[in-house]
């Protein structure tokens, strides 16, 4: 036992008589301790001993790896979530009512009585109650399609949360007319892509609240005329990219506020997807083919609104996404999620230019859109590129990655940092041994709620993936309803929400470039002078 008792210093008294342990020079351990720990057969005791030496040098390790880091002084921000008084009852219009819009229905509080019934079966009906009353009422319903509509109505009619006023639900054949009525407060438009800036528009100058599904804009010109009519309304104008509203980009933020990475130049994007609902080819419904027998049909001129006129086709009905008429495909649907992340973190802006290429490989049908599709944007100003790569035909996971000079952090639902073998601010650290380079050294899962030293393979695993929900006080929190929650504050506060107008068009702008640039098979820039595409 003389080897055990060499690291351990001998008591003192305090002035008062009672006994005061000091701390060992080998870690910590106290006296006190390790007499708990030698209670017992004297094997069993000196085993129990080096087990605790064992556990304090790993958590004194780890200690050190958060300070060579920077994190024993970063204070990452508590979601401000639940405390909000009463307010105001803010009356809502859906102008589209698919699938998107049913989930920013659930955001705001209400669901389908079917799906209530799903919900409750896969035991997630009780997290969805939890979620904050945004005392709001959804008092108008607008869809071409009247199978939607219905729907709609249904799902606004079932009002869940105690304290919100009901108001009566109106169905509306035009957007026009939901837009004229003094009734409705804000509106959320969730129809194909064509139409989105159109009705923004037009609801900016009704003097309409604005929730805008992405993408923002089909053309270079509706997003001026968007940009310019927003700015001179007095509306709360929010995009729809809930993602950013999650946890690990709180604390994203920080790390790059920081300076945890090093000069960034160089932030990699992916989306790979293998399904064909992935590849847009979704669920026909026989309902909606107005034929000889269907008693719910389709407005379809509504529909087409500006586009060329084609004859009726279910399939561009569902499948919209398809066709350059509608969507600009990937770009809009799937790149531009991953442009807002970035863009909330870094604050790039406008590329100066941006190179696509790509093309069908898989999907070998109808569709305009590629399925292979990398992009290439470019911020010189910055001393940095952002890279994007998608593609229909593999679920292999690439990540969303931060490439420092002195590190590279994964970010998805959890955050990865990896330490790079050749670091200038960490060298002291990559030298004695306390930084290993060859795996993620530091990851933050929201589940947990800490930052550990410790990365797990199941960690990993979650690190790859952006998921909808996010943990605010130990509880899970849907990012959407947290996102639509900022939008409602900012029309009762006054308070400009995240995803802004400018940032909308900043967004718009690089999807429209990247857009072109697939389409004309070129290089395009951005005239900063003239604020025109080139």
């Amino acid at each position: 036992m003389e080897e055990v008792n060499k690291n351990i210093s001998q008591p003192t008294n305090n002035p008062d008589g009672n006994e005061r342990v000091e701390k060992t020079q080998s870690g910590g351990i106290s006296r006190r301790t390790v007499i708990k720990a030698l209670a017992g057969v004297p094997v069993a005791g000196l085993f129990g001993f080096n087990l605790l030496k064992k556990n304090n040098y790993e958590k004194n390790k780890r200690n050190d790896i958060l300070k060579e880091l920077g994190f024993d002084q970063m204070e990452f921000p508590v979601p401000d979530y639940g405390n909000k008084a009463p307010k105001e009852i803010i009356r809502i219009g859906f102008i589209g009512f698919g699938t998107r819009a049913q989930a920013l229905a659930k955001g705001l509080g209400f669901i389908h009585p079917d799906e209530m019934i799903r919900l409750k079966k896969n035991n997630s009906l009780v997290n969805w109650l939890e979620q904050e009353n945004l005392h709001v009422s959804i008092t108008g319903i607008c869809d071409v399609f009247d199978l939607h509509a219905e729907k709609g109505i249904a799902t606004a009619d079932n009002n869940i949360f105690s304290g919100t006023k009901q108001y009566p639900v109106k169905r509306y054949l035009h957007y026009q007319d939901m837009l004229a009525d003094k009734d409705i407060d804000a509106v959320v438009i969730a129809t194909p892509d064509h139409h989105h800036a159109l009705m923004a528009i037009e609801a900016a100058k009704a003097n309409k609240h604005v929730y805008l599904e992405k993408s923002v804009a089909h053309s270079e010109e509706e997003l001026n005329e968007l940009y310019k009519v927003i700015k001179s309304s007095n509306i709360t104008f929010q995009l729809g990219h809930q993602i950013t509203q999650s946890t690990v980009f709180k604390q994203a933020k920080e790390i790059i506020d920081k300076d945890i990475l090093g000069k960034i130049t160089l932030v990699q994007t992916t989306t790979n997807r293998n399904t064909s609902e992935g590849a847009w080819i979704r669920h026909l419904d026989s309902k909606g083919n107005p034929k000889p027998g269907n008693d719910r049909n389709i407005d379809w001129k509504q529909w087409l609104g500006t586009t060329p006129f084609v004859p009726f086709s279910i399939e561009r009905f569902y499948n919209w996404t398809q066709w350059f008429a509608y969507d600009t495909g990937m770009i809009g649907q799937l790149f531009t999620h991953e442009f807002d992340a970035v863009n909330q973190l870094l604050r790039l802006g406008i590329p100066k230019s941006v190179s696509s290429s790509g093309g069908i490989y898989y999907w070998k049908d109808k569709r305009e859109i590629p399925d292979s599709l990398h992009c290439v944007f470019e911020y010189p100003e910055r001393d940095l590129t952002l890279m994007y790569s998608g593609n229909l035909a593999s679920s292999r996971n690439r990540g969303r990655v931060f490439m420092g000079h002195d590190a590279s952090m994964e970010l998805g639902n959890s955050i990865s940092i990896t330490i790079d073998r050749n670091s200038t601010k960490y060298k002291t650290g990559i030298a004695n041994g306390l930084l290993d380079t060859t795996s993620p050294m530091v990851s933050f899962n929201s589940n947990l709620g800490q930052i550990d030293a410790v990365t797990s393979a199941s960690e990993k695993y979650y690190a790859d993936r952006g998921l909808t929900n996010t943990v605010i006080n130990g509880r899970q929190v849907d990012v959407t309803h947290l996102h639509l929650r900022e939008w409602l504050n900012g029309i009762r506060e006054n308070k400009t929400p995240s995803a802004n107008i400018d940032v909308a068009y900043e967004e718009g702008i690089a999807c429209l470039m990247a857009h072109y640039s697939y389409l004309e098979k070129r290089q395009v820039f951005w005239d900063k002078e003239n604020k025109k595409i080139i």
